[in-house]
């Protein structure tokens, strides 16, 4: 049974790197019948948004992770965290540092003028034999974790494998700042080791975290999780991924026309595989999904993918959810009794729901002008001829006017009568319902608009002789 967690810090939007670590997260927990935690790491109080911590949660609950408990804020901890630096400094497992920031950036500055990787030289580690600055005045101290001098911090990565730090990289780091606020490292073992936590899957920039963190773990006697720290997502080019390229508020999403289920699905594929399988819905996921599989070099976005994948989402879902998905965008067809139909006939072309809604207004709205291109190459002298007769063919039958397919069996005895070709006909139609040559089958807008509607549209292009300036 696996506690996993997912531990955003509220200093801007929630993207889809931090979405997809937070759905591996949940579906290793849910699959283990185990138990899926959020936290918002808000200890930064310089840094932290309100509204990125709202748009956190409303991500969470579009998408569908639902979390178990109420959601952990570091910044209601503190207390907790005081109370085991206090233990840290009464063990002699941390100590005071007075080192001023002008002397550690003098410190650094000789480090790299010498090519040495810059660090905490230990001035105020306390250590037998060795006699300490007398405390300078007017200078709030640090708090600094005893780190190891010799040896390795080992850990298995159920991704990367072994991964071993030798010691000397890890120094004698801050726990507590000046003000007495504790610092990332500190809360996040402090915290994972309290919740629980038994599996950390996170980012691999997160890795040089992990031995400072196995440091506190060590120090306090904590158990340590399992870590799998998963490969970045990079651009097409191999690159970070920029908000250009995808990296935007998972909700900007949502407002770009985005079902979450396509969009989790996308990011499930991001890092991890099932053979040549590409559909994965959340049963399949939970079926199969195992963080040990996740792929250790780092994936790319593919917007064409996601398109692809959300297009294919569009046409498998009901008509019903559908209809709800618009009213985000302002597009209600409830009540509408044509509803089938419209979403039958416009999900085919829509990649997302933002073009779904287009085509549905396209339809459905009375067209304020018409396209020039089209009417330049499908509007001739003998159009408007063509149209009044065809008009009159309707009326003739107009009560039996009902599906698509009654408009076809007496649009195709005119064609062959007139001897037209298909076009000469059906893009003026076209151009005079919607304003448009790309909107879908002509015998279904007329099903959908109905006969009076479809007479008042092309009277009204004749009329205007498809300009809108007439």
């Amino acid at each position: 049974m696996a506690v996993t967690r997912f531990a955003p810090s509220p200093t801007g939007y929630l993207h889809i790197g931090g979405l997809r670590t937070a759905l591996y997260s949940y579906l290793w927990a849910r699959k283990t019948n185990g138990e899926f935690r959020l936290r918002i790491e808000d200890t930064d109080t310089q840094r932290n948004n309100e509204e990125a911590m709202k748009a956190i949660i409303e991500a969470f609950d579009w998408v569908g992770l639902n979390y178990d408990g109420e959601v952990e804020y570091q910044s209601k901890r503190l207390d907790i965290y005081k109370k085991y630096i206090q233990q840290l400094l009464d063990e002699g497992k941390a100590y005071y540092c007075y080192m001023s920031k002008e002397e550690l950036d003098e410190l650094r500055e000789k480090q790299m003028a010498a090519k040495e990787t810059p660090k905490y030289d230990g001035t105020w580690r306390p250590e037998d034999g060795k006699e300490l600055p007398p405390i300078p005045s007017g200078i709030e101290p640090v708090v600094r974790i005893k780190a190891p001098k010799d040896g390795k911090i080992t850990f298995i990565d159920g991704i990367k494998s072994i991964m071993n730090f030798d010691c000397s990289e890890v120094d004698d780091f801050i726990i507590a700042r000046s003000n007495g606020m504790p610092t990332y490292n500190f809360v996040v073992a402090i915290d994972d080791a309290l919740m629980g936590i038994s599996d950390v899957i996170r980012g691999d920039d997160h890795l040089t975290n992990t031995p400072k963190q196995i440091v506190i773990y060590e120090a306090l006697g904590f158990d340590i999780p399992k870590f799998y720290h998963v490969p970045m997502i990079n651009n097409p080019q191999g690159k970070k991924l920029s908000k250009r390229d995808g990296a935007m508020d998972v909700m900007d999403y949502k407002r770009e026309g985005f079902l979450a289920e396509a969009l989790l699905n996308f990011l499930v594929r991001l890092g991890w595989s099932n053979k040549d399988q590409e559909i994965f819905s959340m049963d399949e996921m939970l079926e199969l999904f195992n963080p040990e599989n996740i792929n250790k070099s780092a994936s790319s976005y593919n917007q064409e993918k996601l398109l692809w994948l959300n297009a294919h989402y569009i046409k498998n879902v009901s008509n019903d959810r559908l209809a709800k998905e618009l009213e985000f965008f302002d597009c209600n067809l409830e009540g509408h009794d044509k509803k089938e139909i419209i979403l039958d006939l416009c999900k085919e072309r829509a990649q997302t729901l933002v073009e779904l809604k287009e085509a549905i207004t396209n339809i459905l709205n009375v067209p304020t002008d018409y396209d020039n291109k089209g009417v330049k190459k499908f509007i001739k002298e003998d159009t408007v001829k063509i149209l009044k007769f065809y008009l009159n063919t309707l009326e003739e039958v107009k009560d039996t006017l009902r599906l698509s397919c009654d408009y076809e069996i007496v649009t195709k005895p005119f064609i062959e009568e007139f001897e037209l070709k298909f076009p000469q006909l059906f893009q003026p139609i076209r151009i005079a319902l919607t304003g448009g040559t790309q909107a879908p089958s002509v015998y279904d807008i007329m099903a959908i608009l109905g006969f009076e509607e479809v007479k008042e549209r092309i009277n009204s292009a004749i009329d205007k002789n498809f300009n809108k300036d007439s």
